[in-house]
């Protein structure tokens, strides 16, 4: 018990920046300036969380059924 306190209270404090954007949306859609390249980062806590869905929609992107809405998360917004 005593070893495993002293790695504990030898640990250091690490404070990093999450990526994030601007207003705090991710990107995902269809790169501006190359058509077969395809952005869906930006997630910022919830990359895992919402890694499902956003496979989802970058296979509707890729078939081409991409909900009209996504136009929301485009790269282009900024």
């Amino acid at each position: 018990m005593e070893a495993a306190l002293k790695i504990f209270t030898s640990a250091r404090r690490w404070l990093g920046f999450r990526p994030s954007l601007p207003d705090s949306l991710p990107v995902i859609g269809v790169s501006p300036n190359e058509p077969r390249l395809i952005h869906a980062f930006g997630h910022q806590h919830l990359g895992l969380t919402l890694a499902g869905v956003t496979g989802q929609l970058v296979s509707q992107l890729i078939e081409g059924t991409a909900p009209a809405w996504l136009d929301a998360f485009s790269s282009r917004r900024f």
